[in-house]
């Protein structure tokens, strides 16, 4: 297997199990908590058990998707609009980043905390929609990145 290959699927693998884990707590953790006895604590404990998983993964799609790019000379595409889905790719991999290494860590989780222990529900909701806006938008992405590079 040639060093492009290994990327690529490094690639694939990455954005399976991150985007599948956004997906999962989107659509069937967060459903099936709002009934739990605390749900901000089981959502929390959830996101806490996630959180490393995507951190690295995150990682590896934005080490692997660089490096193509750097193999097969395509920064070039960046300039082609043609090209709107490797835009899109870094722009989705961008808000993943900023918000897992920088927003959480520095004062997403605070405001959440301080925001749960007076609205738990809306807090949740809150939650869920921001969960919902980015999987659809990753599950677009990833359509748009197949097409493009298979279409």
């Amino acid at each position: 297997m040639d060093d492009l290959t290994l990327a690529r699927v490094i690639h694939v693998i990455s954005v399976v199990v991150w985007i599948g884990g956004v997906y999962f707590v989107t659509f069937v953790i967060l459903p099936v908590i709002k009934s739990a006895a605390d749900p901000v604590a089981r959502f929390e404990a959830v996101e806490n058990q996630f959180v490393n998983h995507a951190k690295i993964v995150v990682i590896l799609a934005g080490l692997s998707g660089f490096y193509m790019l750097h193999k097969l000379d395509g920064w070039e595409r960046y300039l082609d609009a043609n090209f709107w889905w490797v835009h899109a790719m870094t722009f989705l991999w961008l808000i993943f980043t900023l918000v897992l290494f920088v927003a959480e860590p520095l004062f997403l989780h605070a405001w959440f905390t301080r925001r749960a222990a007076i609205a738990p529900q809306q807090t949740l909701v809150l939650a869920s929609r921001f969960h919902k806006i980015m999987t659809v938008l990753s599950l677009i992405t990833i359509v748009a990145a197949i097409y493009g590079v298979h279409g």
